[in-house]
């Protein structure tokens, strides 16, 4: 950004502008990789885990900021994780691999990476990662570095990765021989959930089976497939919907044509057509609603982490991709260009999203722009509506708005206190409702509730209890007694029986 961007930035969003100049300023990072006290977790000492370090930077360094924050050795587990997968995917895009040659190297890539020194060299001149793959020796030498559980679930995540790729890999081989030009789309939404959920959801899987391994989680984290799933099918799907005008000038058609083709489009392409705006909004609003199925339960995923690193790793991403869904909703702009959230926006919400409660308020305030946007002309409407009404449901049931956290001021040692107070708003109905019961239980009482008669406690044990007591004792005796003169009249009738 230059000095008229940060000007701009500073009359048009000021709140934003602030917010960048306090990250600049005061954000410290909380780990220095290098230092030596860090080397044991880090693995700094070591060239090759300095190497994989390095192509963190270079593959990804919005993604290799946040892994570096996360605690004690689970930052290096999760970037090897990352460049594993990373690996695998520059094979998958890259189409100048022959098809044939491509599918045992995909179907086979998780063996490679309990071989020492395997690389590949044959990804295309221009491939922007090729590096990775020509020095992928590092990483397979630091993998027998990790704990062995945590090198088995990068395994077993990148077997499952590698066939889905393959499948779809294979799939668009045939589809650009074939002369029915569907074949080169997905067809279905469900077809869409399977693709998401290969390239993005299984890495939710991996990523909170690596929480619970390395302990930094609960071991039952690990279990939570669904909300995993979720997560990162979010991610993807905002991905793919932002990055359509620069998908279809590569020739890459993500968009499932059950969306896009309820509203007359024949190709992909015609989208883009100025045209056929309107339509193309409309499919838009559709991609949007379907990525928006994800966001209760990446909420609900939220509220399980425990740790805050990790928290802020998970949470950070996902309110970015709301805010992208926003930014993009409705927007002729996506049509014809990659469009952004501003760089002030994203710190704030880096700064902002520090714990579920404020994820939560962050996601409804962007769920309601959203809202906001929607036509009445749009097919879509009613639908989106309800999804909107669902976030604002599941925001208002876990931290209802009628609570409030009050801080305390800070005591003489600097600390503050915080507690929950329910704010008097006679406008809530719940307060009103509330009342209202309070006044039905009253009247159904009676006088006696307005003027209850002062209670005695009673001291000792109550006369009744004595009376019970004492008649059983009297009654036992009587028995026995009875039982005595019955023995001793037997006994004299047997003996004049004998005479």
């Amino acid at each position: 950004m230059g000095i008229a961007d940060y000007a701009l930035l500073a009359l048009v969003h000021p709140h934003e502008f602030r917010s960048l100049i306090q990250y600049k300023l005061w954000h410290e990072h909380q780990r220095d990789l290098t230092a030596t006290k860090e080397h044991a977790n880090s693995g700094w000492d070591r060239e090759s885990m300095r190497d994989c370090w390095a192509f963190l930077d270079r593959t990804s360094r919005s993604f290799s900021a946040v892994i570096k924050q996360l605690d004690g050795d689970l930052a290096r587990t999760i970037c090897l994780f990352y460049l594993v997968l990373r690996g695998l995917d520059t094979i998958e895009d890259d189409m100048t691999i022959p098809d044939a040659e491509k599918q045992p190297i995909l179907r086979n890539f998780h063996n490679y990476l309990s071989q020492p020194g395997w690389t590949f060299d044959k990804n295309g001149p221009n491939e922007k990662d090729r590096d990775l793959l020509v020095r992928f020796h590092v990483v397979i030498t630091e993998l027998d570095h990790l704990q062995p559980q945590c090198k088995a679930v990068i395994v077993d995540i990148c077997e499952k990765m590698q066939r889905g790729m393959a499948d779809f890999a294979h799939k668009a081989t045939l589809a650009a021989k074939s002369s029915n030009s569907n074949d080169k789309y997905v067809q279905s939404i469900e077809e869409f959930d399977l693709y998401c959920h290969y390239v993005a959801g299984l890495v939710g899987e991996g990523l909170s089976r690596l929480f619970a391994a390395s302990g930094k989680e609960a071991s039952w984290i690990a279990d939570q497939l669904v909300l995993s799933n979720s997560m990162g099918s979010l991610l993807q799907k905002t991905n793919i919907l932002r990055d359509l005008s620069e998908d279809v000038d590569e020739g890459r058609f993500f968009w499932p044509k059950e969306i896009w083709g309820a509203y007359g489009f024949k190709e992909l392409a015609e989208l883009k057509d100025p045209a056929n705006q309107d339509r193309a909004l409309w499919a838009l609003s559709g991609m949007t609603l379907d990525a928006m199925r994800h966001v209760t339960d990446s909420l609900d995923y939220l509220t399980l982490l425990k740790n805050q690193s990790v928290f802020n790793f998970c949470a950070i991403p996902a309110v970015m991709a709301l805010a992208t869904l926003d930014v993009c909703f409705m927007n002729p702009a996506v049509l014809v260009r990659n469009v952004k959230i501003r760089k002030g926006q994203a710190v704030r919400l880096i700064m902002d999203s520090t714990n579920p409660r404020d994820v939560a308020f962050i996601s409804r305030d962007y769920v309601r722009s959203i809202h906001h946007k929607i036509s009445p002309q749009d097919p879509n409407f009613m639908k989106l509506s309800i999804m909107c009404g669902r976030v604002e449901q599941w925001v208002e049931h876990h931290y209802p708005s009628i609570i409030s956290v009050v801080t305390s001021q800070p005591q003489a040692d600097g600390t503050r206190s915080t507690h929950a107070k329910i704010t008097p708003d006679e406008k809530d109905a719940r307060l009103r409702i509330l009342k209202r019961e309070v006044e039905i239980h009253k009247i159904k009482l009676g006088p006696a509730a307005l003027n209850p008669s002062p209670r005695f406690e009673q001291e000792g044990l109550p006369k009744e209890l004595y009376m019970v007591v004492f008649g059983g004792l009297v009654v036992t005796c009587l028995l026995g007694l009875a039982l005595v003169f019955g023995v001793l009249y037997f006994a004299d009738w047997l003996e004049t029986l004998n005479i």
